[in-house]
């Protein structure tokens, strides 16, 4: 089969001819019909950031296709069915698998780092991990459910808590960010968007949010938040992983806010220690999203609740996966998507 293999940070993709991957007990052989383009991947290729499985490694955890093959043990999928693949795999036998929190599995497998990933024609997984994928949704588009929307899901209703009337501030409008925007607009949050890209505080604004606030036009973001609020947001997500902007985005809080960290930077942030105590201010991570949620997003998704196509701004062919990195790279558009 065809793949876009990685050898290393600060070098091209290579595609080439690779084996197909041969499935054993319990897994299924998927034919990849998209593979979303994401910055975790840009942290193995341009930062150096290491991944689990030593390269030469297929990246790619955004996965959606049909069913090439099936093992002889599997009674959950059949050929041709339209899956999506999650972004993580997890064990569900380990504590935190056992107490509900499988996105922090601490024996959790990620396609494109622990395993060859989607950016190929085929890849394997456990049946155990797939989720059906209803006709209603289109399946190349789909595809960023597994991770684009998932994570902001995950975000919005387990650790951020959005409720009804809740004022949310989004810092960062990319795949995540735009994606947390209509999430939390979805369950009822009051979302005001923050970035430098005016396209995309336009696409926040289609997405639902009340307010949007250019960053490079306003002198102190923090401020003009507490401004449009009337003292405070109740919730800051920070989705650039910019120590920065997480600083800026805790000062964007009411006394007794929360702040949610989903973009993910390997710098230490500065937070003043006396105001999270004083004012009872909670930091939060956020991580992927736990498996018991995917038929809840999918189901969002389906009906129409939230938005997946409009999301996708441009498709590359799996030949062209280096012109999409660099497209990613330049800011541009929301999602792109890798079509073998």
């Amino acid at each position: 089969m065809k793949a876009a293999v990685f050898y290393g940070p600060n070098q091209a993709l290579k595609v080439e001819e690779v084996p197909t991957p041969q499935i054993g007990s319990g897994e299924i052989l998927v034919k990849v019909s998209a593979c979303g383009l994401c910055h975790t991947d840009l942290h193995y290729i341009d930062h150096g950031v290491p991944t689990f499985k030593k390269p030469p490694l297929i990246l790619g955890h955004e996965i959606s296709g049909t069913v090439a093959e099936v093992a002889s043990d599997v009674t959950t999928f059949k050929v041709g069915d339209r899956v999506l693949l999650p972004a993580v795999m997890s064990c569900g036998v380990c504590s935190f698998c056992r107490s509900g929190r499988e996105n922090i599995c601490a024996s959790m497998k990620m396609f494109g780092n622990d395993v060859d990933g989607g950016y190929a024609e085929y890849v394997k997984a456990p049946a155990k991990d797939a989720f059906n994928l209803p006709e209603e949704i289109p399946l190349i588009e789909g595809c960023i459910i597994a991770d684009a929307i998932t994570t902001p899901f995950h975000a919005v209703k387990n650790r951020a808590q959005v409720k009804p009337g809740d004022s949310v501030v989004v810092f960062g409008c990319g795949g995540v960010g735009l994606n947390m925007v209509q999430v939390a607009n979805a369950v009822g949050g009051s979302v005001i968007a923050i970035d430098l890209s005016e396209p995309k505080l336009e696409m926040a604004k289609k997405l639902g949010a009340v307010a949007t606030i250019n960053a490079k036009e306003v002198p102190d973001v923090a401020k003009a938040v507490r401004k449009l609020t009337g003292g405070g947001a109740d919730i800051a997500c920070e989705c650039i992983g910019n120590p920065k902007t997480m600083e800026i985005a805790f000062n964007t809080l009411r006394t007794g806010g929360r702040f949610v960290i989903v973009g993910y930077t390997e710098h230490s942030m500065n937070l003043n220690a006396s105001r999270v105590m004083y004012r009872e201010m909670e930091v939060v991570g956020s991580l992927g999203c736990r498996p018991v949620d995917y038929p809840k997003v999918i189901e969002l998704a389906r009906t129409g609740k939230i938005q997946v196509a409009p999301m996708v701004s441009k498709r590359f062919s799996l030949d062209q996966i280096n012109e999409g990195f660099d497209y990613l790279r330049s800011g541009e558009g929301f999602r792109s998507v890798i079509v073998p």
